[in-house]
């Protein structure tokens, strides 16, 4: 007898880099995360909240809203409030895309977009994004696509695994083709904040502007806590009312709400230097990639980097496994697909890291012959 629902045969578990904390001593470069941890005021943030565990917390996440509505110059109706990113992932195909509905996702993508619309029986239609346009989206095949029929479509920006980043007026073209067409677009800016200027890319203060429009964001990544599950999502207050309805009960405590509140009112130059850095050292990294003869491409876009290793005549996986005799870890791209096998992400940390970085890809490369 099987109990499982038809539409769960064959959909496996997603895979996810920043796993090299299992193993003692590795520098984990297969995550994206502020390379200079939390906070060192973290602890003190926390303890904030232990005074007001001994009850539910804020189902609503009151004062937290109204922290995120003074930073976006938002409504408070405009805003939703997850555990992490993910769960407003989640619950976006279960308040908006109904079974053989299609959804429109790009290739290579975050895999838990397709996952949750497929565990809602959606259709899956993806744009490939290809080597030959530098892995950024092709407007016209958008459009064809959206005005093919489908439901939603999903814009990772900077896009992960590429770090590709698309410029506002591109992503507000492409969410102006889906309103006509009658389409909802779903934008993720987890990455963006560790951007510099990333205030002259995001699109999150225009969310009542296209009513169409959800844009979502986490703490995870810029405060360097994906051990602390904080995440939102912004839209026209009609669309937040919906994904309100499939929201969990109580599903963010109350010190997840507290360090949110004092990470983002108090502590945002923390991200701001951090993305600073980043963007420095990632020109300095590149540099010396390319002096080794390593085929890194140009500069990245954002603060890490999706490299074709095709050159060195190598799958990933083989060099994952000579990076880590150097105790590194990178991020083998194969389980974005198949054809992607041979393309490594890592990410971008301070100089004394990557200069490492760079002598473990030297070894590796000379391990190769």
């Amino acid at each position: 007898m099987r109990y499982g629902r038809e539409v769960l045969r064959g959909i496996p578990k997603t895979v996810h880099g920043g796993q090299a904390w299992k193993t003692e001593g590795i520098e984990d470069y297969s995550h994206n995360l502020n390379p200079f941890g939390p906070p060192e005021c973290l602890p003190d943030i926390i303890a904030t909240a232990m005074g007001d565990i001994g009850h539910y917390p804020d189902d609503n996440c009151t004062e937290l809203k109204a922290t995120f509505s003074k930073i976006f110059s938002l409504r408070e109706e405009n805003i939703a409030i997850g555990s992490g990113s993910s769960e407003i992932i989640r619950n976006f195909p279960n308040a908006f895309i109904e079974k053989g509905e299609k959804a429109i996702i790009n290739r290579p993508s975050f895999a838990e977009y397709s996952q949750q619309c497929r565990l809602v029986g959606a259709e899956t239609a993806f744009n490939e994004l290809t080597e030959e346009e530098d892995f950024r989206i092709n407007t016209e095949k958008i459009s064809a696509a959206v005005k093919s029929g489908a439901k939603a479509l999903y814009i990772c920006n900077p896009n992960n695994p590429t770090g590709r980043i698309e410029p506002r007026r591109k992503i507000l073209e492409m969410v102006k083709t889906c309103r006509d067409e009658g389409v909802l677009v779903f934008l993720d800016e987890t990455l963006l904040e560790l951007v510099p200027e990333h205030e002259e890319i995001s699109c999150a203060g225009f969310v009542n502007e296209f009513d169409n429009l959800v844009v979502a964001g986490s703490l995870t990544k810029s405060f360097a806590i994906p051990g602390i599950r904080i995440g939102y999502g912004l839209a026209s207050p009609g669309l937040i009312e919906e994904m309100d309805k499939v929201r969990m009960t109580w599903n963010v405590g109350q010190i997840e709400q507290n360090v949110a509140r004092i990470l983002m009112s108090e502590h945002i130059g923390y991200v701001k230097k951090a993305a600073s850095v980043m963007a420095k050292e990632s020109k300095a990294m590149n540099s010396e990639l390319k002096k080794i003869g390593f085929p890194v491409g140009n500069v990245s876009d954002s603060f890490f980097y999706f490299c074709s290793l095709k050159e060195l005549g190598i799958k990933c996986s083989e060099f994952q496994k000579l990076m880590l005799k150097d105790k590194i870890m990178v991020r083998d791209c194969a389980s974005f697909g198949e054809r992607f096998d041979r393309y490594v992400r890592f990410s971008v940390k301070d100089r004394e890291r990557n200069e490492m970085f760079v002598r473990a890809v030297e070894n590796s490369m000379r391990r190769l012959g």
